[in-house]
């Protein structure tokens, strides 16, 4: 399987990629906003595409559909209840539904909410899994929930589904934030050396183009929204947030965490 991460170069720092065959040449599109990017570069590597997922309703997902539907005659796949916000849906994906793409590549739908409340991501059935989460889970963040989601819901997918997966999966969001959300991390808990090396590095030589591709295991070290745990976390969030337990539940931490982000 080849994952073609694909930099928008927009205000909104967008990730499309191509989930692609290699024996075949037939490409998924996964939320294909650069239309013209997404085109060029399937041409350039000779392959097909053939299918766009959208990870969910938001336009800048859904906003490349058309011209690449037109390009290719492409079958569009998302969220099973996303039919009243996404336009021309051809199949409905709801979890454990698999998309294939050419001979050998599966990809298994996670439903995920929280940023939305009809959000897909992917896990490719590979030996070292990849992760398509859209805007579920950033390198060093998690999406935000005002745009039809709720922090509560991204808090149990979190908890419940991604941390679940393998140390070893890797992770391709729809944005690149690297920078601001180790940050945010570094800010709640400034103690966290790995996140601060992993900080210092990036300032020097971060590249979108060619950007760091993270691990499960390595988010779990850097990303505040998986160091529920963490006693300078929550001895920090005590000094925003008076009223918090002495021993408040990890799903307290994630929900405080999530609504400190919203302004930083």
């Amino acid at each position: 399987m080849i994952v073609e991460q694909i930099w928008t170069g927009n205000a909104y720092r967008n990730f499309n990629y191509l989930i692609v065959c290699p024996e075949t040449g037939e490409a998924l599109a996964v939320d294909p906003l650069d239309h013209t990017k997404c085109l060029a570069r399937a041409k350039a590597k000779g392959w097909q595409i053939t299918q766009i997922l959208n990870t969910h309703e938001h336009g800048d997902h859904t906003g490349g559909n058309g011209p690449v539907i037109e390009a290719t005659g492409a079958k569009l796949l998302a969220h099973t209840n996303a039919g009243a916000r996404i336009d021309g849906i051809d199949r409905g994906l709801a979890a454990g539904d698999v998309v294939k793409v050419g001979k050998h590549v599966e990809l298994l739908a996670l439903d995920t909410p929280g940023h939305t409340m009809s959000h897909i991501c992917l896990v490719s059935k590979t030996d070292t899994p990849a992760l398509i989460c859209g805007d579920t889970l950033f390198n060093a963040g998690a999406g935000n929930c005002h745009g039809g989601g709720h922090p509560s819901e991204l808090y149990k997918t979190f908890q419940e589904q991604l941390a679940k997966l393998p140390d070893a999966t890797l992770i391709y969001p729809g944005h690149d934030y690297i920078t601001n959300n180790l940050g945010f991390t570094l800010d709640r808990e400034p103690d966290n050396a790995k996140a601060a090396g992993l900080l210092a590095t990036i300032e020097k030589s971060h590249d979108p183009e060619h950007p760091l591709v993270t691990s499960l295991g390595l988010e779990k070290q850097i990303n505040a929204f998986f160091r529920l745990t963490s006693k300078t976390v929550i001895d920090r969030l005590r000094e925003a947030f008076p009223d918090l337990a002495k021993n408040p539940s990890q799903h307290d931490v994630f929900v405080r965490l999530r609504e400190l982000r919203n302004s930083w």
